[in-house]
C-alpha cells in the first residue's frame, strides 16, 4: 500500500503503470549530480581533465572523486587522463560522471592509473601532449602527484594549458605544503609492519633494519622510527659516523639491557659504501654479533585503503582544485598551509625548499635508549 510520502509514491507509481518511463530519481541519477552551483550555466561549454602522475599515493582516488563532483556541480565537463602523463600525450581521455567515481572513496592506488613518460619529457611529446588537450577543448588541467608531476604541470602551463597540481605523495616531500596526500596512510602502514617486525626480533633477541620508502627525503622514516620506538633511524638528509652511531648506539642499548632493536633506514641513505637495508644489517652482524636481519617494506607502504586523514584532505584538496579554476586562479598548488587547504602560486611553490627539523632528529636519539 502507498503511503502518505507524496514523492516517493510518484515515483513507485510511474514504475509500476509505466516501467519505461524514468522517474524523477532516474532524472537526478543520470544527469549525474544531485544540485549544480549557481552559476553552472556559465560553465557549461568548458572541460576539466584529472590526471595521476608518478607513483601512487593512497587518497588519489579521494582526490580525483571530489575534484570530478566539484566540476560537475560548477558545470564542466569532466575528463580523466589514463596514465598520467604518458596517456595525455596519446589522447588516453575518458569522460567521468558522478557515478563514475561510486566507491572510489576507501580505495589505494589511482583507478585513472599512473606511468612514467620518457615521450611526454621531449620537445616533441610535451607538445602533442599540449595539442591533446586542444583536441579535447581542456581549459584546465588538474594534476595529482608528487614534485615531478609538479615540473610536468609547469611544462604544460608554459604551453598555454593552465594547470592546478594537488600534491600527493607518500614522501610528504612537497616544500610549500605541510601535508601531501598518502603520508598518513604510507606512515600508518610502515607502523604496523614495524610492530609486528619488533615482536619477532624481541622472540629471538635480533636486529631488525627495516627499509621504507624515502629516496631523497626522511620525512617518513624519521616519524614512523620515533613512533615505533626505533634504537637507530637513518635518513638521506644526516650525515652520520656508522661506528659512532650505529654500532655504538646498538652496544649502548645492548649494555643497558635491552634484548632485541630496530634500526628504521630510508631508502636513500648512504653511508660508508653501504647501499641498502641488507647491506647495513651484514655489517651490524659482523662489528656487534648481534643477529640481524633485514625487511624492505617497498611498496607495500603505497597500498592500501586510505586513513580518514588522507581521505578528508584528499577531498578537500580535490574540490579546492575546482574552485581555483571556477575562480580563475590558474596556475596553482592546492596546499595544507597552517592546518588548513589554500593555494599558491605554482611557479612560488616550485621554488621553495624543505628540510628535516633538526630538533626532531634529536628528540628522536634522546628517546630511543
Amino acid at each position: 500500500m502507498l503511503d502518505a510520502r507524496p514523492n516517493e509514491n510518484r515515483d513507485e507509481l510511474d514504475r509500476i503503470t509505466n516501467p519505461s518511463a524514468p522517474s524523477e530519481r532516474a532524472a537526478v541519477f543520470n544527469d549525474n549530480v544531485i544540485d549544480r552551483s549557481p552559476d553552472s550555466e556559465a560553465n557549461q561549454d568548458k572541460s576539466i581533465a584529472i590526471l595521476t602522475s608518478g607513483g601512487d599515493a593512497p587518497g588519489m582516488n579521494a582526490a580525483i572523486r571530489a575534484a570530478v563532483r566539484a566540476g560537475l556541480y560548477y558545470g564542466y565537463k569532466v575528463f580523466g587522463v589514463r596514465r598520467g602523463f604518458h596517456g595525455l600525450w596519446r589522447g588516453d581521455f575518458v569522460a567521468l560522471k558522478s557515478h563514475s567515481v561510486s566507491e572510489k572513496l576507501q580505495r589505494g592506488g589511482t583507478f585513472l592509473m599512473t606511468a612514467r613518460s620518457k615521450t611526454f619529457r621531449t620537445p616533441e611529446g610535451l607538445q602533442q601532449a599540449a595539442d591533446m588537450c586542444r583536441v579535447f577543448g581542456i581549459d584546465a588541467m588538474v594534476v595529482i602527484g608528487g614534485d615531478g608531476s609538479f615540473q610536468g604541470g609547469k611544462t604544460l602551463a608554459d604551453k598555454g594549458i593552465p594547470v592546478i597540481c594537488v600534491p600527493g605523495t607518500i614522501d610528504n616531500d612537497i616544500a610549500c605544503t605541510e601535508y601531501t596526500i598518502g603520508y598518513d596512510t604510507a606512515m600508518n602502514t610502515a607502523m604496523n609492519a614495524i610492530d609486528k617486525l619488533r615482536d619477532t626480533a624481541s622472540s629471538h633477541e635480533r636486529c631488525s633494519v627495516i627499509e621504507v620508502m624515502g629516496r631523497h627525503a626522511g620525512y617518513l622514516a624519521l616519524n614512523v622510527g620515533i613512533s615505533c620506538g626505533a634504537e637507530v633511524i637513518l635518513i638521506p638528509e644526516v650525515e652520520i659516523d656508522f661506528d659512532r652511531d650505529v654500532i655504538r648506539r646498538l652496544l649502548e642499548c645492548r649494555n643497558l639491557g635491552k634484548s632485541h632493536y630496530v634500526v628504521v633506514v630510508a631508502e636513500g641513505f648512504r653511508c660508508d659504501g653501504l647501499e641498502n637495508a641488507i647491506e647495513i644489517s651484514n655489517r651490524i652482524e659482523q662489528l656487534t654479533g648481534i643477529e640481524s636481519r633485514a625487511t624492505i617494506l617497498g611498496h607495500l607502504q603505497r597500498g592500501g585503503s586510505p586513513t580518514i586523514r588522507d581521505r578528508q584532505v584528499a577531498s578537500l584538496m580535490g574540490v579546492h582544485a575546482i574552485e581555483c579554476i571556477n575562480e580563475g586562479r590558474l596556475n596553482r598548488i592546492v596546499r595544507m598551509h597552517n592546518g588548513k587547504v589554500s593555494d599558491i602560486d605554482l611557479d612560488e611553490g616550485l621554488a621553495m625548499t624543505k628540510s628535516i627539523d633538526s630538533d626532531e632528529i634529536n628528540d628522536a636519539r634522546i628517546i630511543a635508549l
